[in-house]
Formats: structure tokens, sequence, C-alpha cells
């Protein structure tokens, strides 16, 4: 087997006597979706914050593509393939959904991009652009405002501001959550689409969408994967059903 895309070796983080992150070692493969589960309060958040490179963990290893990258900061992951999706504030909402994409795509390219003044250097900026929002869905809504956007929506634009950074890991966390039935199908349906492009490391409420998407599914629970493999798999392991997924079939 090949080595994976991204390798956490006991990966710990405590607040005081309260331990977040326990002990914690997980592979993610390269073309796979990921799914992290447990419930409220298992650390799944931050988690990703600590492989994004939002935080710091206290001990342990994050190797992304054979590199070790634990000291290494959001934006040094950002330009090596590895950006987070679905954070609280990502979005301008008073700037157009091809604004906001643009901007990220400025970002990468380190262009000189600037708004309301048009030249053929920036078209290239906006084209890319355009390519993400139609990759998501987007691209009739190009021109209006990301505010005016539905929920749903704007987790597209989310995911195509992600997209723009030319992400070979994508970290999703819970990307579905606050929409309606038809927003998640759409959002199931779009990265079915993307999974051959992108590897993706998946937290999500949402069983159905779950064990329809992943390829491999870990549950955390108390800051502590107490089981990782097959979908299948997990979702029959006793220990699962008593910490998790019991309690989740039953609401």
């Amino acid at each position: 087997m090949t080595e994976p895309l991204l390798r956490v070796r006991n990966l710990r983080k405590a607040y005081g006597a309260l331990k977040v992150t326990d002990d914690v070692s997980l592979d993610v493969h390269e073309g796979q979706i990921h799914a992290m589960i447990g419930p409220n309060g298992a650390g799944k958040t931050t988690l990703v914050a600590q492989l994004s490179g939002q935080l710091r963990p206290d001990t342990g290893q994050v190797l992304y593509a054979g590199e070790d990258i634990t000291l290494l900061d959001m934006a040094g992951r950002v330009r090596k393939g590895l950006a987070r999706s679905f954070q609280l504030t990502t979005l301008l909402p008073g700037f157009s959904v091809l604004e906001n994409v643009a901007v990220a795509v400025q970002a990468r390219e380190g262009s000189s991009f600037r708004f309301f003044r048009p030249a053929a250097s920036e078209q290239a900026l906006n084209d890319q652009a355009m390519r993400c929002l139609e990759d998501v869905g987007l691209a009739e809504r190009a021109d209006r405002l990301a505010g005016a956007l539905s929920h749903g929506e704007k987790r597209q634009l989310e995911l195509a501001v992600a997209l723009a950074t030319r992400p070979r890991l994508l970290l999703l966390d819970e990307p579905l959550a606050g929409t309606g039935h038809e927003e998640a199908a759409r959002l199931i349906r779009l990265f079915e689409t993307l999974k051959s492009r992108v590897t993706m490391v998946l937290i999500e409420h949402d069983m159905n969408a779950v064990f329809a998407l992943a390829d491999h599914v870990s549950v955390l629970v108390y800051g502590q994967i107490i089981a990782s493999g097959l979908p299948g798999c997990v979702r029959a392991d006793p220990k699962v059903h008593a910490a998790y997924l019991g309690e989740e079939e039953a609401a």
C-alpha cells in the first residue's frame, strides 16, 4: 500500500487537566474521503484545527506528503496544498461571489488583483475563479453578493474558495450543518464529484451522509480514537454503537 498522504502520530492537546486530543494517531490515504465522527465535545474540531495549522499540538507529529509539518502555520500548509473549508469567517458578504473566489486565487498566485479595475492580467484570475464556481454549481450566481446567498449556497461558495487554493487535501468541518434536505443532497453529490480530484477529511454529524460518502471512518470519543476502519466495520462495532451510533440512530 502507498504511503498515506496525511499521517498523524500520537497527537496530544490539553487545556489544564482536560485532554482534548489524547494520543491520536491516524492515516489518510490519497483519493479517499476519511470521515471523523463522534459526539459533541469529542474534540473533532480541535483535531482539525491542529491538522490545518490553526492550533499547535502539545506533543505528537503531523506528516503531510512525507514532510513533517507539525510546526508549520496555516498559511504555509495552504501553500503546500492542505486547506480547510467551512470555518465561521471565510466569506466577504459585501463582495460578489466571483470576487470572493478571486481573492483566494490572488492569494495563491501572489497577483496584484484590484477590485473594480479590470485589466488583462486580472482577467486570468477571474477566469480561474469562474472555473471554481462552475465546479461547485455557482457560476450563475457569480455577480450576486455573497451575503445574499442561501445558507447552502454559502457552503458551496466556501468550497469554491477552498478549491481556488488548489488543495491536495481538504479538511471539511461539518459542511452540511444548517442545510436543508435539498441543499444537503446537492453538497453530497458535489463531494462525490470532487472525490477523484481532492482527498478529504470530513467531520460530519449526518450519519447518512457519512456512510454514503466515506471510504474510511474514525470515531473520536473524549479525545481518543476508539475505532477506525471501513464504514461497514465501524458501523457494526459494539464499542462505537455504545458510545455514539446508538444514540444517533435513536434520535
